[in-house]
């Protein structure tokens, strides 16, 4: 693979690397930023829905990449640059030395990402979730877990910001998801097949390790404070984690991990 030296940062054939932090904040029409080894290794696996656009590596890191690079299509270009220009390319000391380009899979409809799941398919249902970490966990959780599907209303961050695909640990790269997604119609639409739907809320009156597991269910999970509406929670079947000494808050990232655990293991 031919290596595209860059000693200019204001060399034009980078342009979509520049001033990062910025631009995460405007959009990149299309486009995301995977940073560091570990989500470029996902990016660049058969498990991936995504494939880089370019490649922009810190020279030094480029030895040890070699197995990572040699998963990378011929056409896409792999730039390099000494630190000090990669950082006056990033806009910020860029540690890793590692950025990719990528473009985004193709939106899927709600009735498409569920066409194919089996009997029980688990799938994790997001309505708010502002938070690009907790974005990012959910993703992660969710691979980890072997959920199905990620479903994500209109009312979600972006799972392509960089920092929720860093804290996804690349799992938002090769987990199905449907996004942009009405919450009424998508619980109805997850009930028309099948799901049983739990929505996560502290005042439930049915406690987690009661819930029955096996065939199709859907956890459904709301922002950190307001939490799920009640016209939303009023279309499930509300399900609440117990907690100790009147304490009634988890993070909507940790809260995942304890639902996935218990619907997804054996019975």
């Amino acid at each position: 693979m031919a290596l595209i030296r860059i000693d200019n940062p204001d060399d034009p054939r980078i342009a979509g690397f520049r001033d990062i932090r910025e631009r995460d904040l405007t959009g990149r029409q299309g486009l995301f930023v995977a940073e560091g080894e570990v989500v470029l290794n996902v990016l660049t696996s058969e498990r991936s829905r995504c494939r880089p656009v370019a490649l922009l590596l810190d020279s030094k890191r480029v030895e040890g990449l070699a197995g990572v690079l040699a998963r990378v299509d011929e056409e896409t270009p792999v730039y390099v640059a000494d630190q000090p220009v990669l950082d006056a390319i990033a806009g910020f000391h860029l540690h890793r030395g590692i950025l990719a380009l990528g473009r985004k899979p193709a939106p899927r409809s709600l009735e498409a990402c569920l066409a194919d799941l089996g009997p029980e398919a688990v799938v994790v249902a997001a309505c708010g979730i502002g938070n690009h970490d907790n974005m990012g966990g959910l993703f992660r959780n969710a691979a980890a877990f072997g959920a199905a599907a990620v479903l994500l209303d209109a009312h979600c961050c972006d799972p392509f910001y960089r920092k929720a695909i860093r804290v996804s640990v690349g799992a938002v790269l090769r987990t199905p998801m449907a996004v942009g997604l009405d919450p009424v119609g998508m619980i109805a639409g997850l009930t028309a097949v099948g799901f049983q739907v739990w929505a996560l809320t502290p005042g439930a009156g049915v406690s987690l390790e009661t819930a029955p597991r096996g065939g199709r269910v859907a956890i459904v999970l709301g922002p950190e404070g307001p939490g799920l509406s009640a016209a939303v929670i009023g279309l499930c079947r509300p399900l609440g984690i117990p907690m100790s000494g009147g304490f009634d808050s988890l993070n909507v990232s940790v809260a995942s991990g304890i639902a996935l655990h218990h619907f997804t293991r054996s019975a």
